[in-house]
């Protein structure tokens, strides 16, 4: 047991020679996990809808890392393989994969249109099912890959206008899952983030509603709002080996919202 204690170091925590892929990793949290798994030594795929990189580009850059962009509509099922394709293309190998990309519509129920219902399960839920199978595909071929899902908390609770949203975030933390206890055998992990009330632009309608916003920040036991800076840390750890034994596991980084 001595000689097990004394292997651990701070190096289970680096990323030096993993690949990661990250979607939606140009802005927001995405841009937070990028550059966090870059600072951990990393090179990064990263997947966008836009083309307005070139921020994220020289924070990755800034760390001494290799950042390649691929613009794509992941709601499209048919982009999948080209993703995966194209990362092994420049890389050679996928380490880690970051199911960031996501969006919320809101709306009343009675009101809740269908095309806005599709737009959301369709990129919430059903890229991160099958991006994360192709992925599977590679890992378990090498034995070894992480792959984090983002959750939510309404991954936990129903909230209010976002019917799809908390569908497909209660849906991916099953994912998380039910692929946990398939691929745990071949040593890939998937666990997910699951972040409280953080300042994106996602969040920006809230925060605009100054009453709403009060009463959110009421309710969080830390007292404020987290930023992106708040989700690195996470990222970090469950794209490393010093998170091997973790396997289906929501880690909520929520300033203690659900502990209330």
């Amino acid at each position: 047991m001595t000689s097990q204690l004394t292997d651990f170091s701070l190096d289970y925590f680096s990323l030096k020679g993993k690949v990661a892929i990250v979607t939606g990793g140009n802005k927001g949290i995405g841009q937070g996990f990028a550059v966090a798994l870059a600072k951990a030594g990393a090179d990064l795929f990263i997947v966008t809808h836009g083309r307005e990189w070139d921020e994220t580009r020289e924070l990755i850059e800034k760390e001494g890392r290799r950042a390649e962009f691929f613009q794509a509509d992941l709601s499209k099922r048919e982009v999948i393989v080209d993703v995966v394709a194209a990362c092994k293309q420049a890389y050679g190998h996928i380490d880690i994969l970051v199911n960031n990309a996501g969006t919320i519509r809101r709306a009343p129920l009675v009101e809740y249109k269908q095309e806005d219902w599709d737009a959301v399960m369709d990129l919430n839920l059903n890229s991160v099912y099958f991006l994360s199978q192709e992925v599977a595909k590679v890992m378990v071929e090498q034995k070894s890959g992480k792959i984090i899902n983002v959750a939510s908390m309404l991954s936990f609770q129903g909230g209010k206008f976002v019917p799809p949203y908390t569908a497909s975030k209660h849906a991916v933390a099953g994912l998380t899952r039910a692929f946990a206890n398939e691929l745990a055998q071949y040593g890939v992990q998937i666990n997910a983030i699951a972040p409280g009330y953080v300042e994106t632009a996602n969040t920006a309608p809230i925060r605009g509603d100054e009453e709403r916003k009060k009463e959110i920040t009421a309710r969080i036991p830390a007292g404020y709002w987290a930023t992106p800076v708040d989700m690195m840390g996470s990222v970090v750890f469950l794209a490393s080996k010093a998170s091997d034994y973790m396997n289906g596991h929501i880690l909520a980084v929520d300033g203690g919202w659900l502990a209330r």
